[in-house]
């Protein structure tokens, strides 16, 4: 695999730091280590989505969601109860993990659910008011330059 450095794009663009913080972050990930839980990414509506992390095995205790800044963090530890216990054949992973997503601006977590060994994470985008567009009224010309004339009597 490459590597690049992306370096030169930080000295020659100014405001653009989160989209090579972006490219960084995709490109320096190992993709085979983030396989597990497995997870979907669904779109619900026009600005929301949902998170889907099988979780089999781990209750709601064992479960943790945080959201710090654009990060959401969901982790997952598992109590140790398999004292005394001996396994034949042991096919249900229960190894603590975490998953990290980052979230666009103005994306907000409005709810989590765990149901039949599925953690479900609904997300919506809420653009504030002053960065949606509006309509811009245009004056005439004609009103314009009437504010701009002087009145003035000739000095003949």
């Amino acid at each position: 695999m490459r590597n690049f450095d992306l370096t030169p794009l930080y000295r020659a663009t100014v405001g653009f730091d989160q989209i090579a913080d972006l490219m960084d972050r995709a490109l320096a990930s190992d993709v085979g280590s983030q396989t597990y839980p497995p997870y979907n990414i669904e779109k619900t509506e026009d600005d929301a989505w949902r998170i889907s992390v099988a979780v089999a095995g781990f209750s709601d205790t064992d479960l943790s969601i945080e959201l710090n800044d654009r990060s959401l963090l969901v982790t997952g530890r598992k109590a140790d109860d398999d004292k005394g216990r001996t396994y034949l054949h042991r096919g249900i992973a229960t190894r603590a993990f975490e998953r990290r997503f980052h979230l666009a601006d103005h994306v907000k977590v409005t709810g989590a659910s765990h149901v039949d060994g599925m953690l479900h994470i609904d997300l919506v985008r809420e653009v504030p008011e002053a960065l949606k567009p509006r309509q811009i009224a245009i004056e005439s010309s004609s009103t314009n330059s009437d504010r701009d004339v002087v009145n003035a009597k000739s000095v003949n």
